[in-house]
Order: structure tokens, then C-alpha cells, then sequence
């Protein structure tokens, strides 16, 4: 008897390793001190010197059932993306920067090619947020997996002078909210979306003229990744009061945490246009309005507060990093709290 009878291919967690180093390396800061396949990933703290209160923000988040759709149609090259962005926009909501990243797999079966396309999503995720993947974990669990599954889950931490964390401290009545568009479900509401589609392949694969996709196409689609876009706002001079990444939850638990007492956020739900996948969502599985927007992002995946004299410039700076925004409402004073109309 051996550790492979017991279901643990060791030389394949070797294989692994080999294969997923081209994406790792790809995604190399100079402050990364460390190589792969160490017990620990190193990172410098020298950048850090110029702020004059460096913090450090951290998150962390997996992909959830989203998977399931994943191993259906067996692409496993983007949830990686959605794993990283889960925990990068948490930070960049703080008004962090993403410094490095660490990712867990957990599977059936170590199937060297999959992992490594798995990781090359989390390293995709990486170069768009700008952080290092200086570390991780395969590990293959026989018996508590099934062998064609897996789970995948990410930490991130980031960095941010104290001046310059987002807290919502001074948000007031007139401030105006900006929302940026989502590219799709992202990752979130997906245990509500599979009683709604039936999961097979057949379904998945149907294509459907108001996606323009097939459905599991549509689903699939990675979270967007807002780090760059709220740089750009950064770098425009533009101080962001609060800021909603929204996720589970959707409006009505999310934009909330952005708000301090006696402010009220007033959404307005004509101002921008709700993606396609969530009408045919709500249609097909008769959904209400109130529950698909305390559910899904509903086409917004972050919301911005900024002061009124500081709109046009945070417009012009979302649309210069490659961002779709709106003006969705404002800031009033009353119960904390949101209002859509």
C-alpha cells in the first residue's frame, strides 16, 4: 500500500507545479523575494516607505457554486478571475492596492492540466489587478471530493496610506453616486441561478438571441476586476467618500456598508441599462424585482460616492481606464439606508 492507492498522486502534484510556473511568473513584482515552491512567499515592504501610514487591507473570498458550471462545461480557464476579483475589489473598495495573492484548490482528483488551467485564470486575475501570485496550495482529498470537482478560494493583501482609506467618514447630503458596469452575474446569487436554468450541458450550450451567447456563456463571464478604474479615479485628484463593491447581497446589503449615520443612498433604477442575463433570470425563474436586487449586481459592480463637483472628472477617468459608468443617484440625509426608484 502506498500513498497512490490511497488516491493521492504525489507525482502529479509535482507535474502541477511545472505547469502552472509560466502563469505564477507572469504575475512577478519586484517586491516578490521568493520563488515558487517554497513553504512561504516573500514580499518586500520597501515600497511601502514613502506613505506616511502605510495599512495594510486584506481579503478574502472563494468562487462559490459558480464552479459547478464550470466543471458542466468543463472550462476551468476564468474562474480563477472571478477568485481573484472577489478579493482584489474588496481591497480597491478600501481604496487599497492589491500587492500579492495566494490561492487554494482543493479537488477530487490532481489532474495536472486542469489545476494548471485554473491557475492560469488566477494569474490572469493577477496581471489585471496588479498583484503578485506569490503562493499556494494544491491539495488532493480523495473520498471528499468527488473526482472531476474542485474548490477554489483566494487571500489578498493590499496596501494603503491611512490618509487615503476609503471610510465614508465624510460623505454627505448632495454627494452623487457613480456606478460601474458589471460584465454579467460575476460571482455571486449562483445557487438561485441553478433553480433557475436546468444544469446540464444541453441547456448551457442553448443559445439565446437576447444574450447574444449561449446561456452558460453568458454565466461564465468573469467578474470584472475595478482596481485600475479606481486608480484612475485616484490619479485624477478625485476623493472617493465611499465606496460599494456589490456583491451578495446585492443593493440592499452592500451599498448600506458605504453609508455613516444620517445618510440615505437614493438609487434610481432607469439611470443605466440592466444587462440581458437578468431579465431572462427573473423571467425564467419569476423572480421579484426586490428580490433580484437584493440578490445580484443587477449590471452594477461598483458604486462610487464623490462630491457634485467632482462628477465629470470621475467620468472622464472610469471612460479613460475602459469603464462603462453612470450617474445613479445621490446621497440625501435621513435613516441609513438605501432607496431604489
Amino acid at each position: 500500500m502506498d500513498y497512490k492507492n490511497a488516491g493521492v498522486d504525489i507525482e502529479a502534484g509535482y507535474r502541477s507545479v511545472e505547469l502552472m510556473k509560466e502563469h505564477v511568473r507572469s504575475t512577478m513584482r519586484p517586491e516578490v523575494l521568493t520563488n515558487l515552491g517554497g513553504f512561504s512567499g516573500a514580499f518586500s515592504m520597501k515600497a511601502l516607505k514613502e506613505m506616511e501610514n502605510p495599512t495594510l487591507v486584506s481579503g478574502t473570498d472563494g468562487v462559490g457554486t459558480k464552479l459547478k458550471l464550470a466543471f458542466l462545461m468543463d472550462k476551468h480557464d476564468t474562474v480563477g478571475i472571478d477568485c481573484v476579483a472577489m478579493c482584489v475589489n474588496d481591497i480597491a473598495c478600501a481604496g487599497g492596492e492589491p500587492l500579492f495573492f495566494l490561492d487554494y484548490i482543493a479537488c477530487g482528483k490532481n489532474e495536472p492540466e486542469k489545476i494548471a488551467s485554473i491557475v492560469s485564470g488566477v494569474a490572469n486575475g493577477c496581471r489585471q489587478a496588479g498583484a503578485a501570485l506569490i503562493g499556494g496550495e494544491t491539495a488532493e482529498m480523495p473520498g471528499f471530493y468527488p473526482e472531476e470537482e474542485y474548490d477554489l478560494a483566494g487571500f489578498a493583501v493590499g496596501a494603503v496610506d491611512e490618509k487615503d482609506l476609503i471610510t465614508g467618514k465624510d460623505l454627505k447630503a448632495g454627494d452623487v453616486l457613480i456606478g460601474i458596469a458589471s460584465s454579467g452575474v460575476h460571482s455571486n446569487g449562483f445557487s438561485l441561478v441553478r433553480k433557475v436554468f436546468e444544469m446540464t450541458k444541453e441547456s448551457l450550450n442553448t443559445y439565446h438571441d437576447v444574450l447574444g451567447c449561449t446561456l452558460g456563456e453568458a454565466l461564465l463571464v468573469p467578474t470584472k476586476i475595478y482596481v485600475k478604474a479606481l486608480r484612475a479615479v485616484k490619479e485624477a485628484q478625485v476623493v472617493v467618500k465611499a465606496c460599494s463593491h456589490i456583491t451578495g447581497g446585492g443593493f440592499y446589503e452592500n451599498i448600506p456598508r458605504m453609508l455613516i449615520e444620517n445618510t440615505h443612498a437614493v438609487v434610481r433604477k432607469d439611470s443605466y441599462p440592466i444587462p440581458p442575463i437578468f431579465g431572462l433570470l427573473a423571467r425564467e425563474g419569476e423572480i421579484a424585482e426586490q428580490m433580484m436586487y437584493n440578490t445580484y449586481n443587477m449590471g452594477l459592480g461598483m458604486i462610487l460616492a464623490v462630491d457634485q463637483a467632482d462628477v465629470e472628472k470621475t467620468m472622464q477617468a472610469l471612460k479613460a481606464a475602459g469603464e462603462t459608468s453612470y450617474v445613479v443617484g445621490e446621497i440625501k440625509t435621513g435613516e441609513k439606508g438605501v432607496t431604489l426608484c
